[in-house]
């Protein structure tokens, strides 16, 4: 089940991009469950990860790897999580990292592992290792959409996203794939998510953007506040232009960069939400008036986060009731409710702490028939704003989650 449409966007190749895909039946026969994505040389890379203690074996290796640089290669796999499986997990995440690495003539720590599925399992590593073969052969600037099926968990669509621009007679392509569906709540990431550009851009404006597009896209969504052991958001730099190297926020292709790559990051966060388990609503929660950045996020979480809100969102209930009480109970020192609004969509609900005099209840119930819906809370506070992307929570999220592992 999923919201709107969003289909695969038709992707131009990044130059110094390649994919390969292969099938190595981590979980289930037949499907596309190994991805290797391969960098040209001097690529820069850079990434958030999940900040849940459990992080997962890749994870782990993924960072030491980054910290030693010069990266040539991603290798993903679905299916398996590689997550609390101790020190057995990090040795076959690094040997992941050196076979792939012997087939393609580079040093086992020029390759990130990412890895994503069930927790607490031994990876099938005779399957996986016997797949990377297939994998690198099939490498093609063209497989973004391939790749994007192969991380895929259970997500009911690939999801991608795509901007190019012309500077000064040339074409910068930003390309974007990501997976997610549930535990969505990221903490510095998306379940996993890679964008790439052939920009050049210096190692630490790299660093800097990575964090800045997270921060305004994966890191405002939520389907069920919960945050995986194996997140991972990476952004990629080929430098395979002849334009200059960017390496400061000034200037025209900073902010033509800039724009891309953060659009490319809420499109692939608004496409996860869409297809949250089970999701029939796709939400916008948006506080104003708040003191600070903090304060609005703490609010728009509230109410986003909510079972109460949630199910009432997924039984097309104008409740309102229970957005009020998310509000109240966020926890924001100071607030008081005489000075708070509330909208669903373009419509007043509640108006200084009270129901709006010019509410109907035929009002509520017309916005909440729809698919995709804005909760607009002003604190009258100050200037602050912030949104979040959120969804209901419905009987399909309950039976997806029930039967994960059968």
């Amino acid at each position: 089940m999923a919201v709107g449409h969003y289909p695969f966007p038709q992707m131009a190749p990044v130059p110094g991009v390649r994919w390969g895909v292969a099938s190595a039946g981590i979980k289930k026969e037949g499907r596309k469950d190994l991805v290797v994505m391969a960098l040209a040389e001097n690529s820069r890379v850079a990434g958030v990860f999940t900040q849940n203690i459990f992080c997962a074996a890749p994870v782990v290796v993924a960072k030491d790897h980054m910290a030693q640089g010069n990266i040539r290669f991603l290798l993903i796999n679905s299916g398996n999580a590689n997550a609390c499986t101790g020190d057995e997990g990090l040795a076959d995440a690094r040997l992941s990292c050196n076979k792939l690495a012997e087939h393609a003539g580079v040093k086992g720590n020029q390759v990130l592992p990412f890895s994503t599925g069930v927790i607490g399992e031994r990876m099938p590593m005779a399957r996986l290792l016997a797949a990377l073969p297939q994998a690198v052969e099939s490498l093609s600037e063209n497989g973004w959409a391939d790749a994007a099926e192969g991380i895929m968990t259970t997500d009911t669509r690939a999801k991608g996203a795509a901007v190019q621009f012309e500077f000064e007679g040339e074409t910068i392509v930003v390309n974007g794939i990501a997976k997610g569906s549930g535990m969505i709540k990221p903490n510095m990431a998306t379940m996993l998510g890679y964008i790439a550009t052939n920009a050049n851009i210096s190692q630490p404006l790299l660093d800097l953007l990575a964090k800045k597009a997270a921060d305004q896209s994966f890191n405002r969504i939520s389907v069920d506040g919960d945050t995986s052991t194996n997140d991972a958001c990476m952004l990629i730099a080929t430098g395979q232009t002849t334009l200059p190297e960017v390496n400061s926020t000034q200037g025209e292709l900073f902010a033509k960069l800039y724009n891309a790559i953060v659009s490319v990051h809420i499109q692939l966060a608004q496409s996860i939400v869409s297809d949250g388990e089970g999701a029939t609503k796709f939400v916008t929660v948006q506080v104003e008036g708040a003191q600070d950045k903090p304060e609005a996020l703490k609010v728009a979480y509230s109410v986003a986060q909510s079972p109460l809100v949630k199910t009432a969102l997924f039984a097309s209930d104008p409740n309102w009731g229970r957005i009020v009480a998310a509000i109240g109970y966020s926890g924001v020192e100071g607030m008081v409710a005489e000075t708070i609004n509330v909208w669903l969509d373009n419509v007043l609900i509640v108006e200084k702490g009270c129901r709006a005099a010019s509410y109907s209840e035929e009002q509520g119930q017309a916005v909440m028939d729809r698919d995709e819906i804005m909760i607009r809370v002003d604190l009258g506070r100050g200037k602050s704003k912030e949104r979040v992307w959120t969804t209901d929570l419905s009987h399909e999220y309950v039976t997806i989650n029930a039967e994960y592992r059968s």
